[in-house]
């Protein structure tokens, strides 16, 4: 008897499987037309295919197959391997661009409520013996995950994340604006800038505002708050707390819904860090975050009330493991070029590795305290850009660190751009080097996966150096 992708391999949990079979009768009845099997690739971009129904239906336990070139290609969707010729990428099942097979976690599906009779559902990767792609970005977070279950704890996080939406002026689809990566569309500002919270303005963009609540309450995200940031056309959403694996799935789905929703609306939005635009102001992606014991579900971070702590002693090694790593584990919380324009001091942003008492200076903020459910660390390094999975996989390895090895996260920095501490990497190509250096950080997540994002990102950098900027053109073209 033939048996299927998924259960030749054991890859569906009991609960997975009951909820296969409930999507696979929701199929079945005419609810979903098409069914969108979206795969986060390398740096948290969704890849796949849509099916029609009856397709869709037929690969719900045999995945669906890509081609493998997609796990080697950087942020222009360039192929930076070589593929076809005996120095190309050497892992076993990728070579010649064959074919790898995502497969639906049914427990992520959705409806698009933008799109008719669309479901949406994402995946996770495998070669063909069945063995997970080792670098896949949600086996990278499981992994982590999976140490955290051994300490009887669970990972809990809220999203804060900033970025803009400007009116779409002109989609820039002229034959000669096509390209790898192709010109960027031409937009213009919804708000001006420095309206930190006003009513009236967020008023003028209320049509905007609304867009985005019903379409992403009707995805079922646990949206709280929608504001009107610093910057001209800056935008900022919270969440509430999700575990486990649910926070990195949120912000891929986020990411996407909110760029598919304002392109089919005349917007344009960018979780870029920092646009090219006057008066910008960077956006950041701030991870609020606790462990919370599986037993009881009580937040082990609070502190006892007579303890004169601003976290319990596992929070304050959690909190040490972050300090200790911090700069390593930056190439994951930004991995752009861009994203290290927003390292400044006096900037809301954090320029070195600190921590503070409810102090947006610092790097880590902590919040909350004896008898607060709601204690957290947060983290204020991150972009809105970076790829969810990694950068809270080495969250939880940095802070299971700190856990295991009793760290101290030192006094609390309350002048944090004033207090000596570890500066935080400057560029990319620094944020590279700290990363390696990082001896622990590359053994818990693997040397030859380091050695990949590596790669990758050397070759993103490497087409950069090539292009000459308009600093560089205004600095020297007519002075020399």
């Amino acid at each position: 008897m033939i048996s299927s992708f998924v259960d030749r391999f054991g890859l569906w949990s009991d609960e997975q499987q009951r909820l296969g079979r409930e999507l696979a009768a929701r199929i079945d009845t005419g609810e979903i037309e098409t069914l969108r099997f979206a795969y986060p690739d390398q740096h948290g971009v969704l890849r796949g295919k849509t099916l029609v129904a009856a397709e869709a239906r037929k690969v719900l336990w045999d995945g669906v197959n890509l081609t493998s070139t997609l796990l080697l290609k950087d942020t222009s969707h360039k192929t930076v391997f070589p593929v076809f010729n005996s120095g190309g990428y050497q892992l076993d099942g990728l070579r010649g661009g064959s074919d790898f097979t995502v497969v639906a976690d049914p427990s992520t599906f959705r409806i698009l409520p933008w799109a008719h009779k669309t479901g949406w559902v994402l995946c996770d990767a495998y070669l063909a013996d069945g063995q997970p792609w080792p670098f896949a970005s949600r086996y990278i977070l499981q992994q982590a995950i999976q140490k955290l279950d051994k300490h009887g704890l669970d990972f809990v996080a809220g999203l804060e994340v900033e970025f803009h939406v400007f009116k779409l002026d002109d989609p820039h689809l002229a034959l000669n604006e096509s390209g790898q990566p192709g010109t960027p569309p031409g937009v213009s500002l919804l708000t001006h800038g420095y309206q930190y919270l006003t009513e009236l303005r967020y008023d003028r963009v209320d049509g905007l505002m609304e867009l985005l609540r019903t379409q992403l309450q009707a995805l079922g995200l646990p949206l709280c708050s929608l504001e009107i940031e610093f910057g001209p056309s800056q935008f900022e959403l919270t969440f509430g707390v999700t575990c486990g694996m649910a926070p990195a799935d949120l912000m891929v789905l986020l990411r996407s819904a909110i760029k598919q929703v304002c392109q089919r609306n005349g917007y344009h939005a960018t979780f870029m860090c920092r646009p090219r635009i006057p008066n910008v102001m960077s956006s950041g992606w701030h991870l609020h975050q606790s462990l919370r014991r599986k037993s009881d579900g009580v937040n082990v971070f609070i502190p006892e009330a007579d303890g004169g702590t601003d976290l319990s002693a596992t929070g304050m090694a959690y909190l040490g493991g972050l300090k200790e790593h911090a700069c390593a584990a930056a190439f994951f919380a930004s991995p752009t070029i861009n994203g290290y324009r927003r390292y400044r001091p006096f900037s809301l942003a954090p320029d070195r590795a600190t921590w503070a008492r409810d102090n947006r200076a610092a790097m880590l903020r902590v919040l909350g305290g004896p008898g607060l459910a709601a204690t957290r660390i947060e983290n204020r390094v991150g972009e809105p850009a970076a790829n969810p999975y990694f950068y809270m996989a080495s969250q939880l390895l940095s802070g299971l660190h700190g856990i295991e090895a009793g760290l101290n996260p030192g006094p609390s920095a309350d002048a944090p751009y004033e207090t000596p501490a570890a500066p935080l990497p400057r560029s990319l190509p620094e944020a590279l080097q700290c990363l390696r250096q990082d001896t622990y950080l590359c053994e818990q997540m693997g040397q030859p996966f380091i050695d990949y994002m590596c790669f990758i990102k050397e070759a993103e950098i490497a087409r950069f150096n090539l292009e000459v900027t308009e600093w560089e053109h205004r600095e020297y073209f007519d002075t020399f």
